[in-house]
């Protein structure tokens, strides 16, 4: 009996998408267990409570409909749910990570609360910011970004924004509706407006 041979060489590449929304973003609409949900708010948790949200478009200008976003984030005094952190308070329940797709229209939300400062690694401070995560059909990696606020004054002296050029920051700082607990930030996976992603 002849064993096969099996070819050198890598393996194909494969897209990170499409998702199957009862397992991956449940909403209520399913009989499933929601391991994951668009709010990072729990009972115990302080902070000024916010939402964030926008669209998702394609380098066309398209929404696109079946992408999921995560984030995650301190909380409202900078401090992580993970035990490297070793400022976090073992007793809260905030973990500070959610899940959300898009619907047809290309929309998502996230109801949270406005993070703290936190340092970077040569401690110097961060303007209150959150990790954000896109992961879509037709990707082969998800990509990575940062959602800042526009009323923080400390966006002008983070130092990864400053990394950024100038023209290129609006990408990445969700606006305020007046008079609202409201922030709006679109997501351009590609094209003229394309988001600001950042190499992890």
């Amino acid at each position: 009996m002849q064993e096969s041979v099996k070819p050198d060489g890598i393996t194909p590449s494969q897209t990170v998408g499409p998702f199957f929304k009862y397992g991956l973003t449940p909403t209520g609409e399913y009989a499933w267990n929601d391991a994951f949900t668009n709010s990072t708010l729990t009972p115990d948790v302080s902070g000024d409570r916010i939402r964030i949200e926008g669209r998702v478009f394609d380098g066309d200008g398209v929404a696109v409909p079946d992408c999921m976003l995560e984030i995650w984030q301190p909380d409202a005094q900078g401090r992580f749910a993970d035990p490297q952190d070793k400022r976090a308070l073992p007793n809260a329940s905030f973990r500070g990570f959610a899940r959300c797709g898009t619907d047809k229209d290309g929309n998502y939300a996230f109801d949270t609360i406005k993070p703290g400062v936190v340092p970077d690694p040569d401690g110097k401070p961060q303007a209150p910011h959150i990790l954000l995560a896109v992961f879509g059909r037709g990707m082969l990696r998800h990509l990575y970004t940062r959602i800042y606020f526009s009323d923080e004054a400390g966006n002008a002296a983070d130092p990864v924004l400053a990394l950024v050029p100038a023209d290129r920051r609006a990408t990445l700082t969700a606006v305020r509706e007046a008079g609202k607990a409201v922030y709006r930030l679109d997501l351009h996976l590609q094209g003229d407006d394309e988001t600001v992603f950042f190499e992890v």
